[in-house]
């Protein structure tokens, strides 16, 4: 038999960021210069996954509250206004109220109003005329009744339950308010956004640039004329030319001993190596055969060693984790007795194995009768690293894995409508 599988990877990771001495430097003018390892669907951040269409376009618009940049660790306390001048929730904790910024206007001149921010939402969940060609995080939504406008500058979220983490979802980078004039069609190829910088170009495979917003309501915002990013899949050939002197920052991606060779090459440069709550999971479709046994789902979880991940993609440095990031960088991860409770998550890798072993017996598998299947996976080197890795740990309980890359266009679409079924908290 030969069946797929969805990896997106096993474990929590670390991202490495390192720029140039005097990139961060306040000084009006310029052209951030940086490059990007993926090279995204589209430009409509509503409709795509992956950090590779938001870290370049979250540029060109606002949210109504974001995380403060200005502080680390994202928490409850760190969220701050940005589009919503202020916010407050009723008695009952089910109508969330912002008041909203006047004299905000979108790029092509329009006002922007509370009418944009129900437009926005609606159209997450499925409620408008047109409709967002994948919608990610439309479970995210779930809980939310409707949004309700009171004039042009007050706009409400009736939850049908309390969800205090509710301001979180709105916080998040993938949460911008989209102009209820312009189409999800429009969107995906030039958006229009309230932002500091206007869309100028994207040229896939190629590179994503942004302008200055000369109209921004922020004033004095941004000190850059614009921002560049240079789309280069091959990580190695991305730090040649950040050593060149051509990229002010790196983007994410990089190895241990890549960042290493940053340092030791090019003294001046800043690098940081961050914990980072983009993790690599193991996917199953339990709809699908034989997958759909409980039984063999819970053997492929024992067969995991999550710390050789961790020793082998990035040299030890790292925590295990499960959901959420772990402490102590991670707010909400669960604490070491309760995340070894869970299954495969104990520190007795041999014994894990050994009971996954027993059940694989017990299902009809074992040394002569291997189960056969294909991982598929983004084909970056993040998550195929990750998924070589997992291979081969999987041998261990009588599974042979071919692994199956797949582009980001692709797979994005076919992890939403075919393979994945997203757990849901």
């Amino acid at each position: 038999m030969n069946t797929k599988l969805r990896i997106v990877a096993v474990v929590g990771t670390l991202i490495a960021l390192c720029s140039a001495g005097s990139a961060f430097a306040q000084k009006r003018g310029g052209i951030l210069k940086s490059y990007s390892i993926d090279s995204p669907a589209s430009m409509s951040i509503h409709e795509e996954v992956t950090v590779y269409s938001l870290r370049p376009v979250m540029g060109v618009f606002n949210n109504l509250v974001l995380y403060d940049q200005h502080v680390k660790q994202n928490s409850m306390q760190s969220i701050v206004p940005e589009l919503a001048n202020s916010w407050t929730w009723d008695e009952d904790g089910t109508r969330l109220t912002f008041k909203l910024h006047e004299g905000v206007k979108w790029h092509d001149g329009k006002p922007f109003t509370a009418r944009d921010v129900k437009c926005t939402w609606d159209l997450l969940q499925g409620k408008a005329s047109e409709r967002l060609r994948i919608n990610p995080r439309k479970a995210w939504y779930r809980n939310l009744e409707e949004v309700t406008t009171n004039g042009d500058y007050e706009a409400t979220f009736v939850l049908r339950r309390p969800q205090p983490a509710f301001l979180a979802l709105l916080a998040s980078g993938f949460s911008p308010v989209y102009p209820c004039h312009v189409s999800p069609r429009e969107m995906r190829q030039h958006p229009i956004g309230t932002g500091p910088f206007k869309f100028g170009e994207f040229k896939p495979n190629e590179s994503i640039k942004l302008v200055r917003n000369p109209d921004y309501w922020k004033p004095g915002r941004p000190y850059l004329d614009g921002a560049e990013y240079t789309i280069i899949r091959n990580v190695s050939t991305a730090i040649l030319t950040f050593l060149s002197g051509k990229l002010d920052i790196t983007f994410g991606g990089l190895t241990v001993p890549l960042t290493r060779d940053i340092i030791n090459q090019s003294p001046q440069a800043v690098c940081e190596l961050n914990p980072t709550n983009v993790s690599r999971n193991l996917i199953i479709n339990p709809d699908a055969a034989p997958f759909d046994n409980p039984d063999l789902r819970r053997a492929m979880a024992l067969s995991l060693d999550r710390q050789a991940f961790i020793d082998i993609i990035t040299q030890g440095k790292g925590n295990v984790g499960g959901v959420m990031l772990p402490p102590p960088e991670g707010v909400w991860g669960m604490p070491a007795e309760v995340l070894h409770a869970l299954p495969g998550y104990g520190p007795d890798v041999a014994q894990n194995r050994k009971d996954a072993q027993e059940i694989m017996r017990g299902l009809g598998y074992g040394p002569d009768k291997r189960l056969s299947l294909k991982v598929s996976t983004r084909d970056i080197p993040p998550f195929r690293d990750a998924a070589v890795v997992l291979l081969d740990q999987l041998k261990e309980i009588y599974v042979d894995a071919e692994l199956e890359p797949i582009d980001t266009t692709q797979c994005s679409q076919r992890s939403i409508e075919k393979t994945i079924r997203w757990p849901s908290t």
